[in-house]
């Protein structure tokens, strides 16, 4: 894709169609809201320029993600009264990162507070501690997970 023909790279032109409003923005980042919605106050945080993923993200933009999410789910919170924002990333649906800033509270939210999709059940792990687990997707091995704790450790603290 080009970024001739990214909706978000065309900015508040799209908006009407996209059905959101720019509340914020500066030179990196840009913050629009839903019209339409089941949660009052669900936003969209994304970079102006156009990446694809989380990863591409670099100099200026890496270095005010945490505050430009910080200071953006806190109007947000503020505004809507919510007792939390959850902060998801997908990166399937349109190829230009768009951090989705949800408000969130206990009482009559349609937002999904569990990550593990369908039925659970307890599993006692071999330490005696329970966890939650899907019924459709077990565990993965617990090698299979030491080893990507030591790789990513190894990737993270070999670079730069």
């Amino acid at each position: 894709m080009t970024t001739e023909d990214c909706a978000l790279c065309a900015g508040s032109e799209m908006d009407d169609a996209l059905m959101r409003t720019e509340v914020w923005s500066d030179s990196l980042w840009r913050l629009t809201t839903a019209e339409y919605t089941e949660v009052a106050g669900f936003s969209y945080l994304e970079p102006r320029r156009h990446i694809a993923d989380i990863t591409e993200l670099d100099g200026e933009e890496a270095a005010t993600l945490g505050s430009t999410i910080a200071a953006t789910s806190k109007a947000i919170k503020d505004s809507t009264g919510a007792e939390l924002v959850y902060v998801y990333v997908y990166g399937n649906g349109i190829d230009h990162l768009h951090i989705h800033l949800a408000p969130w509270r206990e009482v009559g939210s349609p937002l999904v507070d569990e990550m593990i999709k369908g039925n659970r059940h307890i599993a006692r792990l071999p330490s005696g501690a329970e966890v939650l687990v899907s019924d459709r997707y077990p565990l993965v091995d617990h090698e299979i997970s030491l080893a990507a704790i030591d790789d990513i450790r190894t990737r993270l603290n070999s670079s730069g």
